[in-house]
């Protein structure tokens, strides 16, 4: 099957990212993945498996881990979502030797994705004639894939971060030898709950019976979740600020640089490109899950890997300062803790800087308290919507202003034209920020990139 009807055919499933008026509990069904994977011979059994869950965060801290692994001489599966530009990246092999002059190192190439779409086909559409419990979605399709692949090549380490939630979502089929919980805040809430205790439950979802978890700080209600389950399955809990303390030495825009410290290990002055301080702790959280390993699976990680690992670890599109001519930052901020997050991270870096706000936000996403953190920020604001339909229209999104701001915003219908407006009243000095949904940011980053 030529690359261009592969995707077509990929693309053909239902994709609930790109969706928002469904059913959770209804629409997603483990026994769905699980049934197919025993049709293409369980591939997960056969994989050493880190499982990451959360609401912000859990893919910078899956990078963290797998570029870690990578420089102590593993070869690394490494399955993240959403994808910027290919559906590719979603699926990588990360080996020393790997170039390094590409955003997504160890994708996997066209060829391969192909013949595995090829080979599997006859597979998916038989069980999707039968199954009891409906079509298999484009996640669930990706998902088997991505499990097949890493079994094909061989990886010493597999590294998961989950889609949706966590209880429910595909990659629950794997029984991991370490999982986290990265930092969880209010998002999904159409689907995942109106509180964070029923968020934090879907996401605890992937802690298992005896196992390790490494979680972030979390607000006081979210941990009293993670503390019930753990006790409930019999698991070990590190967590960082208490188990796993972390000290921040110094910050710039090259690299940020903070030590660890732990019963399971002390490691000092780490440090990582990704700026921002929620960075630290997601890259604290990595280094829990790494010496976790080290302490309880035995698995060799020398210092030096650690802080290559950690330095080498970029992920686009998370405080990303794409261009300096005019000075432009890409960030996904797509909830409200989020938004908190970049607004505290433009003023450390750039304090005192006029901003221009270039955004557009998802209809599910909790647009007002994006908008709380975003919109004081701004000196100018234009309001735009990412070509997808999960996208609020800009003139909708006008109403979430009122009172946040005296600045009179400009509205335009897609990107291409947002950007352009942004760059021609950006001044000498001025910063240009897209933000409020990773679709937004990955079309931005797209033009941006063609034009230089």
């Amino acid at each position: 099957m030529p690359y261009p009807q592969t995707i077509q055919y990929l693309d053909s499933f239902i994709n609930y990212e790109k969706k928002t008026d469904y059913r959770y509990k209804q629409s997603l069904k483990l026994e769905r993945i699980r049934e197919f994977l025993k049709d293409i011979g369980n591939p997960q059994e056969s994989l050493k498996c880190i499982h990451v869950a959360g609401t912000k965060g859990k893919g910078s801290v899956c990078i963290f881990t797998a570029h870690v692994l990578r420089d102590a001489g593993y070869k690394v599966g490494l399955y993240t979502s959403p994808h910027f530009s290919s559906v590719r990246e979603r699926i990588r092999v990360l080996s020393c030797g790997d170039s390094a002059d590409t955003d997504f190192p160890g994708m996997i190439p066209e060829k391969e994705l192909e013949e595995l779409v090829t080979e599997l086909k006859p597979q998916i559409d038989s069980y999707n004639a039968v199954s009891l419990y409906g079509p298999l979605t484009f996640f669930e399709v990706y998902t088997a894939l991505a499990l097949l692949y890493f079994k094909r090549k061989e990886v010493d380490f597999a590294v998961l971060e989950t889609g949706l939630g966590g209880k429910l979502d595909a990659t629950n089929v794997v029984n991991p030898l370490i999982c986290s919980i990265s930092s969880i805040s209010y998002d999904h809430m159409q689907q995942l709950g109106s509180t964070l205790y029923q968020i934090a439950k879907e996401k605890c979802g992937i802690i298992k019976k005896n196992s390790l978890v490494v979680s972030a700080a979390q607000n006081d209600e979210a941990m009293q979740v993670i503390r019930e389950v753990v006790f409930e399955q019999e698991a070990r809990l590190y967590t960082v600020g208490k188990d796993l303390n972390l000290q921040i030495l110094n910050n710039n825009l090259s690299y940020q640089e903070f030590n660890l410290k732990s019963e399971l290990g002390e490691l000092n002055s780490l440090k990582v490109k990704l700026l921002g301080k929620h960075q630290i702790d997601n890259a604290s959280v990595a280094v829990g899950l790494l010496l976790g390993l080290k302490k309880y699976h035995k698995v060799a990680i020398s210092e030096d890997a650690f802080k290559k690992g950690l330095l080498s670890a970029s992920w686009p599109g998370r405080f990303e300062i794409i261009s300096e001519n005019p000075r432009i930052i890409l960030d996904g901020a797509h909830n409200a803790d989020s938004a908190r997050a970049l607004k505290d991270t433009i003023g450390d870096y750039f304090p005192g800087k006029e901003v221009i706000l270039v955004l557009g936000v998802s209809k599910d996403k909790d647009i007002k308290g994006i908008c709380r953190y975003l919109i004081p920020l701004a000196n100018k604001i234009i309001l735009t919507r990412a070509g997808n339909n999960r996208s609020i229209d800009p003139g909708e999104l006008l109403s979430f202003l009122e009172g946040l701001t005296d600045v009179k915003p400009q509205v335009f219908s897609n990107v291409k034209e947002a950007l352009e407006k942004a760059k021609d009243i950006s001044e000498q000095d001025n910063l240009i920020l897209v933000s409020g949904s990773l679709y937004l940011v990955a079309e931005a980053r797209e033009l941006i990139l063609r034009e230089s």
